[in-house]
């Protein structure tokens, strides 16, 4: 009677442990195949305890963890999920569905749709068109049109343009003037920069105007080389990309004995000729860049891609409808499960669940999950976890805005188990509250399964003297 009431109280202990999404009903009588070991075998006991104890060790950590005093108000305003990737089993839950400041984990939905919806091998054409065709290597005017590459730029600008100094990935623009006098220009009258492609707001009407001022984002375009950056020390930037950009292109031009005339911004004519362009690396690559660095203005530039239409310029709401309309389709999320003002997550009107963030991440595809920063060597992780069991073993978007914290993506555990999860904290007292609270709920995930293994716990064979 013993074991068998231990056994029962065990059958319990499991039941209370969530099961797969979506799982299969049961098999109709007689169509279950036979099983190596009956269901009720003592022989599952000590791998089914296992996962009892590694569940149960699991939860309590993270719920010392997400309620200590320290944290003040961002007890209550926080959320985790933690689950297995592919969205099967949910391993903790703690608010999943409050929805709160997500700041740039909102990424992770901008570019899951972005993926969806233009496609990984999708590529970003920069043209120069002429007005009239060339003749004698003399040109009239001369358009740069944009093709809403975000990672367009200089050598200079890319060596040390990601975040903090690191190098970045680019399309060459150098490249591009390279093309243009292969082409045979020789002379040009005017250098014009079309943006025609995106409409001309440049920034979300309700962004704190010290995001502006501290360059975590510059004014919104099709047509951007630098980020519009004209000058380093101290910082500035164009009020008009396009006309800067056409700005770099014409210096580049003349540098290559190229004569150009006056620069400025115009849209070139239906039909002019092309005299050279440039691709980007493909989306998958451009996702993982936006990702790395927690670029800004590269996922405004995807929203508003994605807004775009034949003859209909894009725009941020077009786009942010899109990218609603993909989160329905590949995520089950609702319109009232999202509140989006913009597509970065700079919007303190943002709003985004844990239970969303999480659905996302875990049926990320794998163009997203490789792109995500890695602890310890890259990306806006790359001096985050150094000397730790964590380093090299979480990729993870982060997020940061004033009394705000994010962290969601994947952790490798013990015995290379993967993990998917979701933190959003919000009223956070200080910065570094923030990240010692990510630090310790990544340092329990890196340690999951934490529990006596199977052969531990099972029955140990008994030798004689």
């Amino acid at each position: 009677m013993r074991r068998s009431a231990g056994v029962l109280a065990l059958g319990i202990a499991l039941a209370s442990i969530p099961g797969p999404a979506g799982a299969a009903a049961p098999a109709p009588a007689g169509a279950a195949p036979a099983l190596a070991t009956p269901l009720f075998s003592l022989r599952r006991v000590p791998a089914l305890l296992s996962r009892v104890v590694a569940e149960t060790h699991l939860r309590s950590d993270l719920d010392r963890i997400m309620t200590d005093p320290v944290y003040g108000p961002a007890r209550d305003r926080s959320c985790l999920v933690v689950g297995d990737p592919g969205g099967g089993t949910v391993h903790y839950a703690r608010q999943p569905a409050l929805g709160l400041i997500p700041a740039s984990t909102f990424k992770l939905l901008t570019a899951s749709a972005a993926l969806a919806q233009l496609g990984a091998d999708t590529r970003f054409t920069t043209s120069v068109r002429a007005g009239a065709p060339p003749a004698d290597g003399a040109v009239g005017d001369l358009y740069l049109v944009g093709g809403g590459d975000p990672l367009l730029s200089t050598a200079e600008f890319a060596s040390d343009g990601g975040y903090l100094g690191q190098p970045r990935l680019s399309t060459s623009i150098e490249a591009l003037a390279d093309k243009v006098v292969g082409a045979g220009v020789r002379r040009v009258g005017r250098l014009l920069g079309d943006e025609s492609r995106y409409d001309t707001e440049r920034l979300v009407p309700s962004w704190n105007p010290r995001y502006i001022a501290n360059f975590d984002i510059s004014p919104l375009s099709a047509l951007v080389v630098n980020k519009s950056f004209t000058s380093e020390n101290p910082p500035a930037v164009a009020t008009s990309p396009a006309a800067h950009a056409a700005g770099v292109l014409a210096t580049l031009l003349r540098a290559r004995g190229v004569t150009v005339g006056d620069t400025g911004t115009g849209k070139a004519p239906a039909g002019a000729p092309q005299v050279a362009s440039i691709d980007s690396a493909p989306l998958s690559e451009v996702v993982a860049e936006t990702l790395q660095n927690s670029d800004n203005m590269a996922a405004e530039m995807l929203v508003k891609e994605m807004g775009t239409r034949p003859g209909v310029p894009g725009s941020t709401a077009a786009g942010l409808a899109v990218v609603a309309d993909r989160l329905r389709q590949m995520a089950g999320v609702s319109a009232e499960e999202v509140a989006a003002i913009d597509g970065s997550g700079l919007d303190r009107g943002d709003k985004v669940s844990c239970s969303v963030l999480q659905r996302v991440v875990a049926g990320a595809p794998p163009a997203l999950a490789a792109g995500l920063p890695v602890a310890g060597r890259n990306g806006t992780l790359f001096r985050r976890f150094l000397g730790t069991p964590a380093a090299g073993r979480v990729w993870a978007k982060t997020g940061s805005l004033e009394g705000v914290a994010g962290l969601s993506g994947f952790v490798t555990g013990q015995g290379n188990r993967n993990v998917s999860f979701s933190l959003l904290l919000n009223d956070l007292p200080t910065a570094a509250a923030g990240a010692a609270l990510q630090d310790r709920v990544v340092n329990v995930l890196a340690a999951f399964p934490r529990a006596p293994s199977a052969d531990e716990l099972g029955p140990k064979a008994v030798t004689s003297g």
